[in-house]
């Protein structure tokens, strides 16, 4: 008995036709929307101050305006988080779209998640629940169910807990089916989307993701025939060591290990993923706060031809009166520029500055009148990328963690009827995974210096501030060279801005991969816009770019 579960989308924004696509691309009985991320609700909490009525992924209702008749026909049932900040809103409106369309669609909602009254001076406070109210809605016969924020992989646990009647003592098929969920989540990543070797296929289009699960908690990851991308061992391993970190992956329902995780190629665009164990969830629900962290600006300048270096100097000098009281100042001279261009662009380097401050004035029309009027008073060749805003909002992502019993996880059925969801009865507290045992490294001989990408693929993404960086080996001689040469220090050494910061590493040797956490390279989150790439997304590819010493048995 297999139940197959597809993704259409692994962010509020994604391809607007991936559930149609989806829908008519194969056989499915699920289908699955992921559109939340901590950036994503700090977007809605502030949709929400606007209009109180707001506060879910709009994006959701018009694509189903498309494809509720489709779905309906196909016997397709929909589980999607859109709900965001207001599930029962979404339900409501899915509701409306049905009967207007004259379509018998039950829809249910889950709620609970909601603790934003328990936090003063937050925009957004919410639980990430798991699974088992998706799995209420859906055995009382639910159509379409929406969520708010609960954890990713509970789009595919709640289904196949209802399906294969699962209960939560079932600790490895729900290890099973979070794996499955945290490799479909975020949609075309899976199918050679974003991919260190996206040169080994087509990735001009890569179709969206599905899951065939087995009633073991074992699963095939594949797409729909015909669609493009490609799915092999290497996809789906980026897409496991993507925002994870060590060998225990907790959730609401299971910590899964990671650790345990077996990848085997079954077919061409087909990965069967078996072997993974699961424990008791912790004893806490983490809660991601949003709030208004203050007020940014920006400004880059581009610096053209010689004496790059001088030029910087003088502008940080010429402004450095009207920055004297902002909290906080960043400048970033990125040589973007080369000697003896042959055109001007790649001529220029770019001088970024970055001002953040709790009063918005101090950032606002201070900093860019003080910026314009430079226009004709400054370096030669003086212009900007675009001129300076009077400061906008940002925000600030922390997680803060409460007892399951604290949170009232409830299933809302489509007749009205309200299912509490009893809190995990069984839980333990994380502790740290013994390092697993490394391979032998390889016998000494030749090297010569090249890139760390050429023998390794890396995803890197982010969590609150820290970032993630995972790095896997496509052999069993190269893994033996990386589980040695790429420690905490080496990285390090190569990522210079993560020198003064704590960096772990977690070893899976049955992905080949090392998993390293940099604390607090991100700042304050995403929505802070701390760095140049602010949710890490290009760090592993960075990494993979840096020079080393490498076997010429690996080249």
């Amino acid at each position: 008995m297999t139940l197959r579960i597809g993704n259409a989308s692994g962010f509020y924004g994604d391809r607007f036709d991936a559930m149609r696509e989806m829908l008519t691309g194969g056989e499915l009985d699920v289908l699955t929307g992921d559109y939340l991320a901590e950036l994503t609700m700090l977007i809605l909490g502030r949709d929400r101050l606007k209009d109180p009525g707001a506060g879910y992924a709009r994006t959701f209702l018009r694509q189903l305006e498309e494809c509720i008749a489709l779905a309906h026909e196909r016997g397709v049932r929909i589980v999607t988080n859109a709900g965001g900040l207001n599930p029962a809103g979404l339900a409501d409106a899915v509701g409306r779209l049905a009967e207007r369309l004259g379509i018998p669609v039950r829809v249910a909602h889950v709620a609970g998640d909601d603790l934003t009254a328990a936090y003063p001076g937050s925009l957004a406070a919410h639980a990430y629940l798991g699974g088992f109210g998706i799995t209420e809605c859906l055995r009382a016969g639910a159509d379409v169910v929406v969520t708010g924020r609960v954890t990713d992989a509970a789009l595919v646990t709640g289904p196949a807990a209802a399906h294969f009647g699962w209960t939560p003592q079932d600790h490895d098929r729900l290890a099973g089916a979070v794996v499955a969920g945290h490799v479909l989540e975020c949609g075309a990543q899976a199918t050679g989307g974003n991919y260190a070797f996206f040169r080994d296929g087509d990735a001009r289009r890569p179709g969206f993701p599905l899951a065939e699960l087995h009633e073991d908690g074992s699963c095939v990851i594949t797409k729909h025939p015909g669609t493009g991308g490609f799915v092999d061992v290497g996809t789906v391993t980026a897409q496991l060591l993507y925002e994870t970190a060590g060998a225990r992956y907790a959730g609401p329902d299971v910590t899964a290990r990671l650790d345990t995780v077996r990848l085997s190629q079954d077919g061409p665009d087909r990965v069967r993923i078996e072997g993974v164990r699961g424990e008791a969830p912790p004893p806490t629900l983490k809660v991601g706060l949003n709030r208004l962290g203050g007020f940014r600006n920006e400004v880059v300048f581009v610096l053209t031809g010689l004496d790059i270096e001088a030029k910087a100097a003088l502008v940080r000098d010429q402004l450095e009166p009207a920055l004297g009281k902002v909290a906080d100042v960043r400048w970033e001279l990125a040589r973007t520029d080369r000697p003896d261009a042959p055109t001007e662009e790649t001529a220029s380097a770019l001088l970024r500055l970055v001002v953040r401050d709790p009063d918005q004035g101090a950032v606002g029309r201070a900093l860019s009148g003080a910026a314009v009027e430079l226009a004709l008073a400054s370096y030669p060749g003086f212009h900007v990328l675009a001129p300076p805003g009077k400061g906008s909002p940002y925000g600030v992502f922390e997680d803060v963690y409460v007892p399951h019993g604290s949170v009232d996880h409830v299933a809302v059925l489509h007749d009205g009827r309200r299912i509490p969801v009893p809190p995990a009865h069984d839980t333990a507290v994380l502790d740290a995974v013994p390092q697993p045992p490394l391979p032998e490294p390889p016998e000494p001989g030749p090297t010569r210096r090249a890139p760390l990408g050429l023998v390794a693929g890396a995803r890197s993404g982010d969590k609150g501030g820290n970032a993630n960086v995972g790095v896997w080996a496509r052999t069993d001689e190269a893994w033996r060279w990386l589980a040695h040469e790429l420690t905490a220090d080496r990285f390090r050494d190569l990522i210079p801005e993560s020198r003064e910061l704590t960096v772990l590493r977690h070893a899976l040797p049955n992905l080949r991969a090392l998993n390293f956490v940099v604390e607090g390279i991100l700042g304050p989150g995403v929505a802070a816009q701390h760095r140049f790439d602010p949710q890490a997304k290009a760090l592993g590819e960075w990494l993979r770019s840096r020079h080393l010493e490498i076997p010429e048995a690996l080249l």
